[in-house]
């Protein structure tokens, strides 16, 4: 039988509910983390950009935190970006924020035309301490 570790932040269940996946899960030392949006509680996407962005990277934090890891402990990032030539300024500083000084995780983003209704999601694979 199949059985996964799932790891739920607190509060965040709407939007994992009703598009039926896991937030993140335990394998072997590490934590996959779904694809995090800025979807506010209610699973509705936050409007503006960049607090959008601020508000995926917050709710990475809270998936990796419940998961029992952190932002330094993330290994690899894969970004989706709906209109990658005109937010990439501001992914840039928000991700400059996040990983100020290196070593810096692996980076693959990839330009996507739908991201069911958000226009930033962010993907990672964290390693889990001790």
């Amino acid at each position: 039988m199949n059985t996964r570790d799932v790891v739920f932040p607190p509060g965040r269940r709407a939007l994992y509910e009703r598009n039926r996946y896991s937030p993140a899960a335990r394998c072997n030392g590490f934590l996959f983390v779904s694809g995090q949006v800025g979807s506010r509680e209610d699973g509705s996407p936050e409007p503006d950009f960049e607090a959008q962005v601020r508000l995926a990277f917050a709710n990475l934090e809270a998936t990796l935190k419940a998961g029992g890891c952190g932002l330094d402990d993330i290994v690899d990032v894969i970004t989706f970006h709906t209109d990658p030539e005109h937010q990439f300024d501001t992914i840039m500083q928000i991700k400059d924020e996040v990983f100020p000084e290196t070593p810096y995780p692996n980076w693959t983003a990839v330009g996507v035309n739908w991201l069911a209704g958000f226009d930033f999601e962010i993907k990672v694979i964290a390693r889990i301490p001790g």
